[in-house]
């Protein structure tokens, strides 16, 4: 089959063809997170739509160097280069070294991603095992003619930038705007312009993370890092740049600028960008206190939740939306989302006991539903669609387990294929609703239809009908056939 990928791109505010730079190869880069706290939900959303595209390039037969970037230093509280340094704060907080903080914070990171299933980056660089490279980026600015320095720390001239280059491409914002919204200058600021920003930043003497450059000893700014890495794994330009909205405004406006400003050529080619988190319609974040850490929605062990949730539960509830659409989450859509995983999973597990028969009688054209899934991700990755096509695959797989269709060897073949490609190859999803060895919980289960075997040849159907009820309370359906008894998950 031909694919068509057309992915939404930011940066022209419409779906365009995928054309990567280099025939069948692309790279991706996307920014990571900031490793001084527990990843949250909004970053793992991110990673998770990242993961699905990632996934499905590599299915699709590209070759994909994919770079997701540490943030260890140079990350300020405050966007206009204000405030402590996030690392630094925490580190005398807690006395500890700021590479303590960032070792923890950067486990408990994979841990989490570990749990969501998403393959490792190709490259993960740290801003803090790169400082040469942006040492060398900020000197190329200076060149250039489009940066300053001012006792000891190095400015990005925005003035000078928007008298030859868009600022604003990738917002659209209107710069009158933009400085009417940023503080006026006060008599101490060294900045030339109010939108002016840090490249380098001249160390207190109180800072503990610190390198010597020929400015000043001091740290990068947080933009000139993913500026700087993404240059030195993808080249001057390359086929995608991604990360949360959160970060086009200021993040990646500014990463266009400085690359602009380096190598006079716009570093990525497709800019996209995944939306909002929402808890019960209003904006998650710590401030307003309804933010939860993974961990607490796996737990359930928050105000907000009434239970836990399984990470593949969570993983299939993000991939329900669209990456660009906002994600609402609630008690109830966790709910229903857990129900279809386990409906999805359940169907693929009854593949395995499915007898097949020597014609196959179904009404379902396989191809076109292959075409159809492919079509949905083609769609700018419309992983909503895609699960409503794998849901007419469920209808049919319960169809032909409960005898009401069947299959020949190859036909079952076929489905098990389409099944294995979309759901666990390219949507990333993984059995976790029974925890321990599988191996184990079918001899426990062959042991339990064993004792309601001997308690209805001795016509004790009271037990009979007790174990069927306790089990089907605890989310596993038994099931009499001329087989034997077979169960499955409900």
């Amino acid at each position: 089959m031909q694919h068509n990928l057309f992915v939404y791109n930011t940066l022209t505010r419409k779906k365009e063809k995928f054309e990567p730079i280099h025939p069948n190869l692309v790279g991706m880069y996307v920014c990571g997170p900031t490793v001084y706290s527990d990843v949250h939900l909004g970053n793992c959303r991110t990673f998770v739509s990242f993961d699905l595209i990632f996934r499905y390039l590599l299915h699709l037969g590209y070759k994909v160097r994919y770079v997701r970037n540490i943030t260890d230093a140079g990350h300020l509280e405050g966007d206009n280069d204000e405030g402590d340094d996030k690392f630094a704060k925490k580190a005398k907080l807690l006395q500890l070294e700021p590479m303590e903080i960032v070792q923890k914070y950067t486990l408990g990171f994979h841990d989490v991603l570990q749990m969501f299933n998403t393959l490792p980056p190709s490259i993960e660089p740290t801003a803090t095992g790169h400082i040469s490279e942006q040492i060398e980026m900020v000197q190329q600015i200076i060149e250039n003619g489009y940066a300053y320095e001012v006792n000891g720390t190095v400015y990005f001239d925005v003035d000078k930038y928007v008298k030859e280059h868009n600022y604003t491409i990738l917002t659209n914002r209107n710069l009158e705007d933009m400085l009417n919204n940023t503080r006026e200058l006060g008599g101490q600021d060294e900045k030339r312009g109010r939108l002016d920003f840090a490249l380098w930043i001249k160390a207190k003497p109180e800072h503990i993370m610190r390198w010597p450059a020929p400015w000043s000893v001091g740290f990068p700014g947080w933009h000139i890092e993913c500026s700087a890495m993404s240059r030195k794994y993808l080249g001057d330009q390359f086929d995608i740049h991604g990360g949360g909205m959160d970060l086009a405004a200021t993040h990646h406006t500014n990463e266009i600028a400085q690359s602009e400003a380096c190598n006079h050529v716009q570093p990525a080619k497709y800019w996209m960008h995944t939306n909002m988190l929402t808890v019960n319609g209003a904006r998650m974040s710590k401030s307003a206190g309804n933010g939860f850490l993974p961990g607490e929605l796996f737990t359930g062990d928050h105000p907000l939740l009434e239970r836990g949730y399984s990470p593949m539960a969570v993983r299939f509830f993000m991939l329900q939306a669209h990456y660009r659409s906002t994600l609402d989450f609630s008690n109830e859509a966790l709910d229903a989302a857990e129900k279809g995983y386990k409906r999805l999973m359940t169907a693929i597990s009854l593949l395995d006991k499915i007898t097949p028969a020597a014609k196959t009688k179904i009404d379902v054209d396989l191809e076109d539903v292959r075409n159809r899934c492919y079509a949905a991700m083609d769609d700018d990755f419309n992983s909503p669609i895609l699960i409503a096509e794998l849901f007419e695959m469920v209808r049919l797989i319960n169809s032909i387990y409960d005898g009401k269709q069947q299959v020949n060897v190859a036909t079952l073949a076929q489905i098990k294929q389409l099944m294995h490609d979309f759901v666990v190859e390219i949507m990333g999803l993984k059995d976790d609703q029974m925890a321990g060895d599988s191996l184990h919980i079918d001899g426990l289960m062959d042991l339990i239809i064993g004792i309601r075997n001997e308690a209805k040849q001795n016509k004790d159907f009271a037990t009979s009908d007790r174990i069927r009820q306790e089990l089907s309370s605890i989310g596993i359906q038994l099931k009499d056939s001329k087989d034997g008894t077979l169960w499955n998950k409900i």
